[in-house]
């Protein structure tokens, strides 16, 4: 197996054949890594997600193109996702930890009043607001807004006033 994945041999003497058996081997081995992890992770519903996705990429990539040892770059990428798998069941158990680990959403409308602090401290403007507000909530007037947060996942969510 080790002339046929070219284990060992430096990264610019890989053949074709040995970067391909490396990138289907490690293609299986990543959708096995996404199974034994979380379908949210796709769907970087959070950083916390987010930095897996990126951190398998990465690392992942070192196995294919020879940069990193072979099999211990896949067992890293074993061990990251089982890592946030984990995290991922503590943040459900421990609220503080999830908060810590995911962050929490911050109010930046409150009855239809922009909360500058909230909004200098992660950085949206009002322009973001209203642009959300017209995409998501389908209202132009920030006074039919009860409440706006962003979202851990970085997304935008509008309560509306309820009608009278």
């Amino acid at each position: 197996m080790t002339p046929l994945l070219g284990l060992g041999a430096e990264p610019k003497n890989l053949t074709l054949v040995q970067i391909v058996l490396r990138g289907l081997i490690v293609f299986v081995a990543g959708l096995i890594m996404l199974r034994l992890g979380d379908r949210r992770a796709l769907a970087q519903k959070t950083t916390f997600d987010t930095l897996l996705i990126v951190l398998l990429a990465s690392v992942l990539s070192r196995a294919i193109n020879g940069s990193g040892a072979f099999f211990a770059t896949l067992g890293g990428s074993f061990f990251l996702v089982l890592l946030h798998r984990a995290l991922a069941q503590l943040c459900c158990v421990s609220h503080a930890i999830g908060v810590w680990v995911k962050g929490e959403p911050y109010v930046l409308v409150k009855d239809g009043r922009y909360q500058h602090a909230a909004m200098r401290k992660k950085s949206v403007s009002q322009h973001d607001i209203e642009e959300d507000m017209r995409l998501s909530a389908k209202v132009e007037d920030i006074g039919e807004i009860r409440v706006a947060r962003l979202e851990r996942s970085g997304d935008l969510s509008f309560i509306k006033h309820e009608p009278a």
